[in-house]
């Protein structure tokens, strides 16, 4: 065992190690760091809500693996969750076990972890928690080409390992409002593993009441209803599909239909089918790797048929500290680009 001292020879790293495991960029003469950050964040919406929960509700967990603030638990509401809060060390794989346990008798678990750390906990993902289908909630933090940017921690291949591992529903909102949705939906509810990927960038918030029943599994929204393109928008992605339409819109005419999928894990193949009456072309959104994702889904569903399919999302690749800006570009995900790939098939 190797016991780091991360921070040495700073003095402001020193003195408050839990702040400074991880920081960004700052003054060096003062630690204070260069940008404020006063929007609120997903960290804070789930601390907000999971402290409100647990006060109504001894049955409520959260857990962490050496992260706590992933879900905003500074160490003052650590102390105000007391035992409602489990910080299981950098040992991803103990917080599902445990999660899949605690589920199993009756508790109500609330695993929050970044996306790149998935990797180290998929045995129990599986083993622990979804053949015991215990249901337990996993909150996948920044799992988007707007998360952390350096190799090692890459947070785009999420999707790919928890999407296809039965019994596990994984969603993905686009707004706060449709996360704590999911969130107290997944919580109470007592059939399925679930997890919530939650979006990258900015928070968006439009105050809609969500009164959808997300135990309804795989259905669809069509938010805005056209004809010859369907666009689906998957979680962060969903702005940029209507960006998309209004985009089309605008250079040839053509209305197309937006949806909001929620579901990661399946298909609506109701609402697929009937795309195939009035649509020519779907496309598909998503903030990560194509590669096993959820446009090949959508796509094989459409496979024996005559409809074109264009999945838009990140090709495999390891990548590290980049632009944004030049990595949506590099993957054709502009909406001038995907509008300009579109009309090849109008």
């Amino acid at each position: 065992h190797i016991n780091t001292l991360k921070g040495k020879g700073y003095a402001p790293a020193e003195q408050n190690k839990e702040v400074w495991h991880y920081n960004g960029p700052f003054h060096i003469e003062t630690g204070e760091p260069l940008y404020e950050m006063t929007e609120e964040d997903y960290s804070d919406i789930s601390l907000n809500y999971l402290l409100d929960k647990m006060k109504k509700d001894p049955a409520v967990v959260a857990i962490t693996s050496g992260t706590p603030t992933v879900m905003g638990f500074t160490e003052d509401k650590r102390k105000e969750a007391g035992k409602q809060f489990v910080d299981v060390g950098i040992a991803e794989e103990t917080a599902v076990a445990l999660a899949s346990g605690i589920a199993a008798n009756g508790g109500k678990p609330v695993y929050g972890v970044y996306s790149t750390f998935v990797q180290r906990t998929y045995d129990q993902i599986a083993q622990d928690l979804c053949i015991n289908n215990s249901p337990a909630t996993i909150v996948t933090f920044c799992g988007s080409v707007y998360g952390m940017n350096d190799v090692t921690h890459l947070g785009l291949y999420d999707i790919p390992m928890m999407a296809n591992i039965p019994n596990l529903v994984y969603l993905a909102p686009t707004t706060k409002e449709e996360y704590l949705a999911m969130l107290d939906w997944s919580i109470e509810q007592n059939e399925y593993p679930v997890g919530i990927r939650l979006p990258g960038g900015s928070v968006i918030s439009d105050g809609k009441e969500i009164t959808k029943d997300f135990g309804d599994l795989n259905k669809y929204e069509v938010t805005q209803k056209g004809s010859k393109v369907a666009v689906i928008g998957l979680g962060t992605f969903y702005g940029l599909g209507k960006e998309v339409a209004e985009e089309l819109k605008k250079v040839t005419g053509t209305d197309a239909t937006v949806i909001n999928p929620y579901y990661i894990t399946g298909i609506d193949a109701e609402l697929l089918e009937e795309l195939k009456k009035d649509h020519d072309v779907v496309i598909t959104l998503e903030d990560g790797i194509l590669d096993g994702g959820f446009g090949e889904k959508i796509a094989r569903f459409y496979g024996d048929s005559d409809m074109k399919l264009l999945n838009f999302g990140l090709k495999k690749e390891f990548l590290d500290r980049y632009d944004v800006a030049e990595v949506l570009k590099e993957n054709h995900l502009t909406k001038e680009q995907i509008v300009e790939d579109i009309m090849k098939f109008i």
